[in-house]
């Protein structure tokens, strides 16, 4: 039986990872783009879609979401978060290790790998715990993880303050290539905190976080991976110094990368206004001067890729006191609209907007996505960049309601979303 041909017609084209932006048609064959441009000699298409006034990009790959799977079913079931991220124009979907258990050993990988696989969302990926348990206090089998799937390792939001431990995952890491993912925290500078130093903790008298304790951390693993010249990808940054020293590394020739979670580009301490546990995240909103640089990193390059950092929450647990509330936000939904709602305000080229979710990522890990090329995955987004919606919490295919952004006006409107050349999502 001959593979499926499907041919995207009329819309507007853009592959940031060859600077490709163009009307164009886009033919399918089977699992794989068969050609970007003019049809290949002799297809003929099973399926047409007309898509005149959208745009058609790679499939977006996300560095970081909870699935909450295994363990934590009761939040949210692996299909409707995959069933979310699918619907948000995500085709590469890396999870992180903190479930329950922790994703620390080949079985538990393998199980989530195989129940996702079974599911039409997108490619799951797991990133394997650094430490057994996310203790901080034993490696990990990083290289039989990695045989089972692993891309990378991760102490997730887990505390590893035994530098000496750190020292010896990465020198593992170094040994085989493997990338270590980690978001920089001094864990006694940051104890008991829950939102940024600054004029709003302390007129809501909030535990605070020191910024220091981002950029201390962030030092400690940068000089560990200079030392030993392991592959790190700095996660989830928040403040404008940590992204000085980020370009100071790049500028010294240190093999590093680093992302920031999209609502980090957006957000303040000041959103928190009375109490607003939809803002508890971590690390916590900063300043608008962090946001501001923040903004002007993802223009200039030195933010390599933007994550949902995806966190389903429960109502109840959202509905506690704010020091108490559990942070995170439902992210996967929203990831196109605040990415384009940046460019916009900022006067950027929607191609590097989509660089940060497509190729950008992809490049961090060196995974075969992100890109559309013939003979790749037929991995790719159809989305309206100029159809307007409101956000509106208990519309989201997520489990979670848990988003800031309720209530506000975005544009870019996920149509289509395929994973190896079959429609796992059509809006």
């Amino acid at each position: 039986m001959s593979a499926r041909r499907t041919a995207i017609l009329g819309a507007r084209v853009i592959d940031p990872s060859r600077g490709f932006d163009a009307e164009a048609g886009i033919y399918i064959e089977g699992e794989k783009i068969a050609a970007v441009g003019t049809a290949p000699a002799g297809f003929q298409a099973d399926q047409t879609i007309e898509a005149a006034g959208c745009v058609v990009s790679p499939g977006f790959v996300d560095l970081c979401a909870r699935l909450r799977e295994p363990g934590g079913e009761f939040k949210n079931a692996l299909a409707s978060e995959m069933h979310a991220a699918v619907a948000g124009g995500i085709t590469t979907l890396v999870c992180s290790p903190d479930t329950d258990p922790v994703l620390d050993e080949p079985g538990l990988v393998e199980m989530l790998r195989f129940r996702a696989k079974n599911l039409r969302g997108p490619r799951v990926f797991p990133a394997g715990a650094l430490t057994e348990g996310l203790k901080g206090e034993r490696l990990t089998e990083m290289a039989e993880l990695r045989e089972h799937g692993c891309v990378a390792f991760s102490q997730a939001d887990a505390a590893l303050t035994d530098t000496q431990v750190m020292l010896r995952a990465m020198q593992y890491a170094a040994t085989f290539g493997f990338v270590v993912m980690l978001r920089p925290d001094d864990a006694w500078l940051s104890k008991d905190g829950v939102a940024h130093e600054g004029q709003v903790a302390a007129r809501l008298g909030l535990t605070p976080i020191l910024p220091e304790a981002e950029t201390i951390g962030l030092m400690r693993i940068l000089e560990l991976a200079r030392l030993t010249g392991a592959r790190l990808h700095v996660a989830r940054l928040s403040c404008a110094r940590s992204l000085d020293l980020i370009r100071a590394a790049k500028a010294q020739g240190l093999a590093v990368t680093c992302d920031v979670a999209v609502h980090h580009a957006h957000l303040t301490e000041m959103d928190i206004g009375y109490f607003d546990a939809l803002c508890r995240v971590v690390p916590p909103f900063r300043t608008q001067r962090d946001r501001d640089a923040i903004r002007a990193a993802l223009k200039d390059g030195t933010i390599d890729a933007v994550c949902s950092d995806h966190a389903p929450v429960d109502e109840d647990e959202k509905a506690l006191p704010f020091g108490e509330a559990e942070p995170g936000v439902t992210a996967v939904e929203l990831l196109l609209p605040l990415m384009l709602k940046w460019a916009h305000e900022d006067g950027v080229p929607m191609a590097r907007a989509l660089e940060l979710i497509t190729s950008g990522p992809a490049r961090v890990l060196g995974l075969p996505y992100g890109r559309l090329v013939a003979g790749c995955a037929a991995d790719l987004t159809v989305f309206a960049p100029g159809r307007h919606w409101t956000v509106h919490a208990s519309a989201l295919v997520s489990q979670g309601k848990n988003t800031p952004f309720s209530g506000y006006e975005l544009a870019g409107r996920v149509l289509q979303t395929f994973v190896a050349g079959v429609a796992v999502h059509s809006g």
